[in-house]
């Protein structure tokens, strides 16, 4: 959306006559709807019909149009670019495919600040290991990319972290190639819940990452609850349900002596968990949280 500025005239064009559209499961569509108020366009958002009435009210609120349809994610981008071609709607998508990267590759782009801040934060120092949620892998691949610009030869072990309901990376790498999951079952974890590997992000991933968990929902609530009650150390945390990945993952492996020794932890590794929700449905995230408190 920087492209888009907030003024009347674009190159004599009315941004009014303007639209932009995406498939979301709520968090980058509520970016791509706040976008287009500042820009003065409109928005069409497409979302499938798990996606929790809050997230969809977050997005109307800035005034976009809410296309709710049914079945996964997959469905809504199906129906995202049909109407996109139908209507001349220009797609602000987060995920990549054959003739569309440009947009994409932007939004990575802007993912890749957070490598660029974890690094500085580690006074150039990389870490041993990093656990990526990945739904379509745009923000995963975003944050490799300067980690591994960084460290280079010496790059730490990446790792992947998906729910086993929607695994689309670990599939990938099983068939070695970009592989479709039908998703059946939605997964607590909105923001993963993606069956197809963006084009732009397997080309990164593919050859960074090390590992590929996948996880189940068991362990979203009480450690949702934990950030909330500053059990792990630094503070109360408002972590959402896909911010729990990472470390449900390393708790998990933790467990696994055979895992554990696999994925080459040791006295001295130096472990980055990413995190990047917080309450992004208030409601859903405080039942969460109370839930947490009673296991």
């Amino acid at each position: 959306m920087a492209n888009l500025v907030a003024s009347k005239k674009v190159e004599g064009i009315d941004p009014a006559k303007i639209t932009v559209t995406t498939a979301t499961d709520g968090n980058h569509g509520r970016s791509v709807a706040w976008g287009a108020q500042q820009a003065g366009c409109r928005a069409e958002i497409y979302i499938h019909e798990h996606v929790s009435q809050e997230r969809a009210d977050a997005m109307a609120a800035f005034g976009a149009k809410i296309n709710r349809i049914t079945g996964n994610y997959e469905a809504s981008l199906a129906a995202c670019k049909d109407d996109a071609a139908a209507h001349g709607w220009h797609i602000v998508s987060d995920t990549s495919w054959a003739g569309y990267r440009e947009m994409p590759l932007d939004i990575m782009a802007g993912y890749s600040v957070m490598g660029r801040e974890a690094i500085a934060q580690m006074q150039g120092a990389g870490p041993s290991h990093c656990f990526l949620p990945i739904g379509v892998g745009g923000m995963a691949a975003g944050i490799v990319a300067p980690i591994w610009q960084h460290m280079g030869a010496n790059l730490g072990k990446m790792i992947g972290v998906e729910s086993y309901m929607s695994a689309c990376f670990l599939e990938s790498i099983e068939a070695q190639t970009p592989s479709l999951v039908d998703i059946r079952e939605e997964t607590l974890m909105a923001g993963l819940s993606c069956g197809e590997i963006s084009d732009l992000a397997w080309q990164i991933l593919q050859p960074s990452l090390d590992h590929c968990l996948s996880i189940t929902d068991d362990a979203i609530a009480p450690l949702m609850a934990g950030f909330a009650g500053g059990v792990f150390g630094s503070g109360t945390i408002e972590a959402g349900e896909c911010s729990t990945a990472g470390l449900t993952a390393l708790v998990a492996a933790k467990k696994d002596p055979a895992l554990w020794q696999k994925l080459g932890f040791g006295p001295t590794s130096v472990v980055l968990l990413i995190g990047t929700e917080g309450a992004t449905d208030p409601a859903l995230y405080d039942q969460l949280v109370t839930e947490g408190r009673q296991k």
